[in-house]
């Protein structure tokens, strides 16, 4: 029983409805200081130089360049503090407290003057999938945080970073790291054929730069739409004919028309005997599908004791 306890306890409950109200403000608060970072730090393939990573605090933004200093933010969800940190030694702190993501966008655009960073954001939200996005200075309607919930999503991230890395680690090919985007608010890593994508006539210049290149690529989502739970997920991109009819293990994975995604209820996982194990077999089994019926040169792309068996 007690061992049953630590399990639970590993991997907490997250019904969507039940901290909705918190993950949409959130999400706007990570945006503000995703869209800083954005700013101000050269511009890298596929966006990377936007996520934030995962730390055994919260979420960091890794050193951002202001001209010849250097500064980061980082989200704690332990604490419940965005801090700002400099290579000079200076820290500011702004509490994670019930407030508008009006009032905190201007504490944190305040907080930077104070640390002599001048740098102006576009304060449009975007990947608003459930809701008509509203100017972070204008956003009054966003206004929750319960600390409880955002700590229980930190310790879910926590775990999915660690086996999203522990299955990157199969794969020798050009590979993202492991990071968490603030804009889907998903925590993700992908993986590469070698080969350029061809890309709709009317893509647009975001999705130009992040699928420019064949993937397939797979993470952890808090859900939206339809889904009212949290999932892991997999997709590739461009999608292979036969992909959504692909055999994915476990049976309670599914595919998603309305997201193109392969889906595997987070609620399936914490209650799974060993949620390790279900996920990365999740992972390789839609892999194996996108690798195999997009014919990936799989020989060179991974190691040899992580080959499919004939």
């Amino acid at each position: 029983m007690a061992e049953m306890n630590r399990d639970a306890e590993a991997w907490p409950t997250l019904p969507l409805e039940a901290w909705r109200d918190t993950r949409d403000t959130l999400h706007m608060w990570t945006q503000i200081v995703g869209k800083i970072r954005l700013e101000l730090t050269p511009r890298l393939n596929h966006w990377w130089e936007v996520p934030f990573y995962l730390t055994s605090r919260g979420l960091t933004t890794t050193p951002i360049p202001f001209h010849d200093r250097t500064f980061d933010a980082t989200f704690d969800f332990i604490d419940h503090a965005l801090i700002f940190q400099t290579n000079e030694g200076r820290t500011e702190i702004i509490p994670l407290r019930r407030r508008s993501v009006a009032d905190f966008y201007h504490d944190v655009m305040a907080t930077l003057q104070r640390l002599g960073i001048d740098v102006r954001i576009w304060t449009m939200p975007c990947e608003m999938r459930d809701s008509k996005p509203i100017r972070f200075e204008e956003d009054h309607q966003h206004a929750s945080y319960d600390p409880a919930a955002a700590h229980r999503f930190w310790r879910v991230l926590l775990r999915a970073d660690t086996i999203l890395k522990e299955f990157r680690a199969r794969f020798i090919g050009k590979a993202s790291p492991v990071h968490f985007f603030w804009g889907g608010f998903d925590l993700a890593v992908t993986r590469f054929s070698g080969r350029p994508a061809t890309l709709p006539a009317d893509a647009d210049s975001i999705t130009r730069e992040a699928y420019s290149h064949e993937v397939s690529s797979c993470g952890f989502w808090s859900g939206s739409g339809s889904l009212t739970g949290a999932a892991f997920f997999s997709y590739a991109w461009p999608e292979p004919p036969g992909f959504k009819d692909a055999q994915i293990r476990p049976a309670s994975a599914f595919y998603s028309a309305e997201f193109k995604n392969f889906l595997l209820p987070y609620d399936d996982v914490r209650s799974a005997a060993d949620p390790r194990a279900i996920v990365l077999e999740f992972l390789q089994s839609t892999y194996d599908a996108a690798a195999n019926l997009g014919r990936w040169d799989r020989v060179d792309l991974e190691r040899r004791e992580n080959l499919e068996s004939p």
